[in-house]
């Protein structure tokens, strides 16, 4: 069985920036941006030509949530909540991983090109990130 669960947050509010940050214990600066190439330019995030898809995705995944919540609203029968809270859980880990690997094709190769700390701290992120999702 694993630990006692994360206490539950609440999203910052839409008209801020949510502040980027890391759980690497790190002395450099996490970067928010993808390096370009070796100019040290910075460009875009992997998943920019898919966004559109990715939000779409996201906000039918928010619908799905909602209409777990009115089925525990109706007492509905677990099995039924549990199924579709399974379905909704295997469509996350799909959005997940097509982030990934755009990072993994973008930002991380990218960096690997670019050489230098930026570098191993991509790679490190890609490492730590993939850990998560297997232990998800």
């Amino acid at each position: 069985m694993r630990g006692a669960a994360a206490p539950l947050r609440h999203p910052p509010p839409r008209s801020g920036r949510r502040e980027q940050t890391t759980t690497t214990p790190t002395t450099e600066t996490h970067l928010d941006t993808c390096p370009a190439g070796g100019d040290g330019d910075a460009s875009v995030h992997g998943y920019i030509s898919d966004k559109t898809k990715y939000r779409n995705r996201l906000r039918r995944l928010e619908g799905q949530i909602r209409g777990i919540d009115r089925m525990v609203d109706e007492d509905r029968y677990c099995i039924d909540i549990l199924t579709q809270i399974s379905a909704v859980t295997r469509a996350l880990e799909n959005v997940a991983l097509g982030l990934l690997d755009d990072h993994l094709k973008h930002c991380v190769l990218d960096a690997a090109l670019a050489g230098g700390p930026v570098s191993e701290q991509r790679l490190g992120e890609a490492s730590e990130a993939i850990a998560r999702l297997v232990r998800s």
